[in-house]
């Protein structure tokens, strides 16, 4: 029997409203529009309970790294579940899976991270960050050594240390964040910011605001800088060449840690198993998760570097910190047996050599496109600006609303395209194929053609 048959969308709407509040969601305007209730997916694509077939361009919320429908999962979680479902990592205890995940993760990791402490997510593993971070050089009895530095427009999770370290300020908004101790230096979004400048000083400018940063607060107070190594959800900014060369520089000089936020990057997206790796980071912490499972169970950590992770095992004593779930063993199982697929299928290579600059050409053809003020991308992770003109790069509306119009007829059009602000993005599945790549870029086009023909028939004006 065919399931999809059963579903009955608008009662589960009517529950929906009843009883879910959705994350990152004006539940009002959600309510009076009707959830969009997502009950099937293979491969790189989604149904909805009408039927409604989609690409799924951004692999769920960037993690579903292996496609939907994998049976291996789902079997290493059911027969992990049968031996042991649960048990905590508190208390010097551990469980095979989680342990063989450590060995794992030290294995694909870059040489000089062999050591991780298990989380249930991206949040998760960045609020971890902050309280290893603050003991690290409490226990080396600096303590005044607290401040972290975080970039405007930075997405790092959304618990109260995950917003506060992120710097989006519609997220700072609620909660009175960020929390004491977080600062935000500049963004390098040549784009929007960098005006009449060569990308390269600019990238060089901004990093350097590092620096000036360090030298205002003082370089006995500063802890740590964290980044992305390309931006995600605050739009797929990606930085100048000379821009992390500038960053690991500044760190370097003032013995500042240098914190590498992978939780989008990592496993692949990039064309290499990390984005350190693209940018040539060595970070002293690296948040991971996603794709770390392809979002099939939750889970994450952090990464700790050798320096650290030794003086903390051997000097830090307790650490008063951890999650109930932290090394959950049917995750753990799922992740390992994820990146055994990511592995064995030889998708990062994929990434690398093959579908990735397959991508980014097609991507680029985009830019011909009138609304289109700018393309750009790495490995399975793209962006393009939606402008009224390309030469002064003014946006179509102040509000970000093309944006929005724009990802509504991609969905229309069966295609998932993220929009932040006036930025469509795109991060799909590592295991798509050149043909769906090519479905991807027909249906962005057709997207932007309704939106051209809606924007000129009035729809910013409503």
């Amino acid at each position: 029997m065919n399931q999809q048959a059963n579903i009955n969308t608008q009662d589960l709407q009517t529950l929906d409203r009843e009883h879910h509040m959705h994350p990152f969601t004006d539940q009002g305007d959600l309510n009076n529009k009707g959830t969009r209730v997502i009950s099937k997916a293979d491969g790189v694509y989604i149904w909805d309970s009408e039927g409604h077939k989609m690409l799924d361009g951004m692999a769920g919320l960037w993690c579903v790294a292996v496609g939907y429908g994998r049976k291996e999962l789902a079997q290493a979680a059911y027969d992990q579940m049968l031996e042991l479902p649960y048990y905590n990592s508190f208390f010097q205890c551990s469980n095979p899976p989680a342990i063989k995940l450590a060995e794992k993760l030290a294995e694909l990791a870059p040489d000089h991270l062999n050591n991780v402490f298990f989380t249930g997510s991206g949040s998760e593993s960045n609020d971890t960050v902050l309280r290893l971070v603050r003991h690290y050089w409490k226990s080396k009895g600096e303590a005044q050594k607290s401040v972290i530095i975080s970039r405007k427009n930075a997405y790092h999770g959304s618990t109260v240390a995950g917003a506060s370290l992120g710097g989006m300020k519609y997220m700072h908004e609620q909660g009175d964040l960020p929390i004491p101790g977080i600062v935000h230096i500049d963004q390098p979004y040549w784009f929007a910011e960098g005006g009449d400048s060569d990308p390269e000083e600019f990238g060089l400018e901004r990093a350097q605001q590092l620096e000036a940063k360090i030298l205002e607060l003082g370089v006995n107070r500063v802890a740590a800088f964290i980044a992305e190594p390309l931006q995600g959800a605050g739009g797929v900014i990606i930085p100048p060449a000379s821009y992390w060369p500038e960053i690991s520089r500044i760190c370097e000089k003032y013995d500042i840690l240098l914190i590498a936020d992978e939780v989008i990057t990592g496993f692949g997206r990039t064309g290499n198993w990390f984005g350190s790796e693209t940018y040539g980071i060595k970070p002293d912490f690296m948040p991971i998760a996603k794709a770390l499972s392809s979002g099939y169970l939750p889970i994450g950590g952090v990464m700790l570097s050798d320096r650290v992770a030794k003086y903390l095992k051997e000097e830090g004593g307790e650490i008063n910190h951890g999650y109930t779930y932290s090394g959950h063993p049917a995750a753990a199982a799922v992740a390992l047996k994820n990146l055994e697929i990511i592995q064995n299928e030889k998708l990062v290579e994929k990434v690398a050599e093959d579908t990735g600059p397959y991508l980014q050409k097609r991507w680029q053809e985009l830019l011909n496109h009138p609304i289109v003020g700018e393309t750009r991308g790495v490995g399975l992770v793209c962006a393009l600006e939606l402008v009224k003109d390309k030469t002064t790069r003014e946006r179509l509306a102040p509000d970000g609303k093309a944006g929005g119009l724009c990802k509504d007829f991609c969905t229309q059009n069966g295609l998932v395209m993220r929009a932040t602000g006036d930025i469509m993005l795109v991060s799909p599945p590592l295991v798509i194929s050149r043909e769906e790549i090519d479905e991807l870029i027909s249906k962005a086009r057709q997207s932007l053609d309704d939106t051209l023909a809606a924007i000129e028939n009035g729809a910013l004006d409503e």
